[in-house]
């Protein structure tokens, strides 16, 4: 078969942790993460016979929040159930869920296709559940000795958001969740600094085969990966004439692959039955009382009327709640300049040291500092590009921070008048008889080594359109 018959169907549900002071159904604080094992625990989130649960109205009022952003339908009613399944992490031996009637209904995410068109991704629903706690197995999952079970993330609350399988690449699915990311930022519900903040189970298949589940990715990365992965797997089997299993696979995120874990069950095995303990809820009130801020995509439009920026740089700018924030801290210096240096290249570098913006949005005022040194031309592009690797290397290593003008007084790097540098462009021209030649002759970059020579003789100094201009004056041209 060729490879434009294979055709890709993923639908996800997402599980993201909401940053809520509690738990869904007590009151154990939700902020556990620097605190010993199971200390964080009470009869109701360890299951104790008896111990009845109280429903966090807080998380709800953040559930319901998410789904007014993501444009759902909300039910006048949603009601808790039971799901049984035994995991050694789920110590009630079922979880409290939400089963035919969850909280929100439909909505859709907008992202972009691999071709960079819209697309919207439509919802099933969205629905509010516990968290079970947290295996730890000591050595590695195949060959550990013994496994300790972590309570203390027994019953943060969670929301599962399940798309329809709408999505067709791996990286359509990256995308949705870093716009779901940044749509649950922005909507203050979600910290994804958090270990296990956000999971993905992934179902996938080529149309016309069954469909596979890989459950519990961690990362976004990961979802990526999986899905490649499981593509091409299920892609060679069936050319070599086998079946795809409906089964459960779990993604080994050190090897980039998948592996069988279980067949998959369906909804019967849960045996899914209504909470005794918890009454039915009614929200259809609270609706009209919840309001949204303003969210990625209409910030992303107001960046692009208001401070006149492509919208490359207002998509890009606009897709973390932090770098939006600190673009807007910026861009007073100068709207165009500043939206390309942030987005162009202070993320690189950022990502380069794997430095979160955090660590340089207390110092915003001395990234203007050199915006303003390039944007007056007192430094060229690539001694600024120089001076912030300087700068970003101080902060990373928690060195005495230099500013942007001392460094470049330290380091020689003001820039150059043209007339300073002409000795070297005319002996680099001389040296170099054979670009000239090709460029007289009418081939086109011909010059570039010339310019680059001049750029590494004057170490950054000069600027690569003066050089040019001084070249073409040279020439007689």
């Amino acid at each position: 078969m060729a490879e434009e018959n294979y055709v890709v169907v993923i639908g996800l549900e997402v599980h993201c942790q909401l940053d809520t002071a509690s738990k869904l159904f007590c009151g154990c604080s939700a902020d556990f993460r620097a605190d010993a094992p199971n200390t964080h625990v009470c009869p109701v989130c360890l299951g104790l016979p008896g111990a009845l649960p109280v429903l966090n109205k807080k998380a709800i009022e953040y559930a319901l929040k998410v789904a007014k952003a993501l444009n759902c339908r909300i039910p006048e009613e949603g009601e808790f159930c039971r799901k049984n399944y035994f995991y050694p992490d789920l110590v009630k031996a079922y979880q409290i869920t939400m089963g035919d009637n969850p909280l929100a209904l439909g909505g859709y995410i907008e992202i972009e296709d691999d071709a960079g068109n819209p697309k919207v991704v439509n919802l099933t629903r969205i629905h509010v559940e516990e968290d079970p706690g947290r295996l730890v197995h000591m050595g590695n999952k195949e060959r550990g000795h013994y496994t300790l079970v972590d309570y203390n993330r027994s019953g943060i609350p969670l929301i599962e958001m399940v798309t329809e399988p709408e999505l067709c690449s791996p990286k359509e699915a990256r995308r949705l969740l870093n716009k779901l990311r940044a749509t649950l930022e922005y909507l203050d519900v979600f910290d994804p600094e958090k270990e296990g903040s956000i999971r993905v189970d992934a179902n996938i298949s080529i149309k016309g085969h069954e469909r596979v589940e890989i459950k519990n990715i961690s990362s976004y990365k990961g979802v990526e990966k999986a899905l490649t992965f499981e593509i091409t797997r299920q892609k060679n089997l069936i050319r070599r004439g086998g079946t795809i299993s409906r089964e459960t696979r779990h993604f080994q995120e050190g090897k980039g692959t998948t592996t069988s874990a279980r067949s998959k069950e369906t909804a019967n095995d849960y045996r899914y039955f209504p909470e005794p303990d918890l009454p039915v809820i009614r929200v259809a009130n609270w609706i009209d009382n919840i309001a949204l801020p303003e969210l990625p995509d209409a910030r992303r439009d107001r960046f692009m009327s208001q401070y006149g920026i492509a919208v490359n740089h207002a998509r890009t700018l606009t897709g973390d709640l932090h770098l939006a924030e600190f673009y807007e801290l910026v861009a007073p210096v100068g709207a165009q300049i500043a939206a390309s240096w942030i987005a162009d290249i202070l993320i690189g570098e950022l990502n380069y040291r794997d430095m979160p913006l955090s660590k340089i949005t207390s110092h915003a005022g001395q990234f203007k500092e050199l915006i303003v040194l390039v944007r007056d031309q007192k430094i060229t592009d690539k001694a600024g590009v120089e001076v912030l690797r300087v700068w970003l290397d101080s902060l990373g290593q928690g060195e005495k921070i230099e500013s942007p003008g001392a460094i470049v007084e330290r380091l020689g790097l003001t820039r150059e008048s043209g007339e300073s540098f002409r000795g070297i462009v005319e002996t680099i021209l001389a040296n170099n008889p054979q670009p000239v030649a090709d460029h007289k002759a009418g081939k086109k970059g011909a010059l570039n080594f010339i310019v680059g020579q001049v750029l590494k003789e004057t170490k950054g100094k000069s600027d690569p359109r003066e050089i040019h201009a001084m070249i073409a004056e040279i020439l007689g041209e």
